[in-house]
């Protein structure tokens, strides 16, 4: 397979980026997974606007990547809390990837600031990646792209504008 011959407009990872690809977006999963549920929490601790949140909020909700559910503290009025659907709590191992990466590539001189563990054994979580059959890939070179019936082949792009 030639990859640049096929189409990549409904590429997977693209359209996962149209959902989770901006920076406040993926923070705010980062707090969900972390318990944080409402939206003053959420803001104060991220450091995110309001309209941002709210713009955020309302899109994860809408790709049922979160929902949201109705809570009422004593003499306040209704408002609501975010939590993970299981849409959202399939990103947990995107999420430790990330951190993982981060970790190893841009943590200070001192290491990490946070250790994520399992809370049985108390070792660290890692994300893996491997095949149907349990084999573990640990580079691109162990694997192989290609396409499947769904895939289309390129159309000839212009060529962009040179100014």
């Amino acid at each position: 397979m030639e990859w640049l011959e096929f189409d990549t407009a409904e590429c997977s990872i693209q359209k996962t980026l149209d959902v989770i690809g901006e920076k406040w977006t993926m923070l705010i999963l980062r707090e969900a997974f972390n318990g944080v549920r409402r939206f003053d929490q959420i803001r104060d601790h991220v450091g995110v606007s309001d309209p941002v949140l709210s713009d955020r909020l309302r899109k994860l909700v809408a790709a049922g990547v979160l929902e949201s559910k109705p809570y009422r503290e004593p003499g306040q009025r209704v408002r609501k809390e975010y939590r993970l659907t299981d849409k959202g709590l399939d990103l947990y191992p995107v999420m430790i990837s990330l951190l993982r990466w981060g970790d190893e590539h841009c943590a200070d001189t001192d290491g990490p600031p946070l250790e994520v563990l399992h809370r049985d054994c108390g070792e660290p979580i890692r994300a893996v990646v491997e095949c149907a059959a349990g084999h573990t890939i640990s580079s691109p070179r162990e694997a192989v792209t290609s396409p499947t019936p769904a895939a289309t082949m390129a159309t000839m792009r212009p060529a962009p504008v040179r100014e």
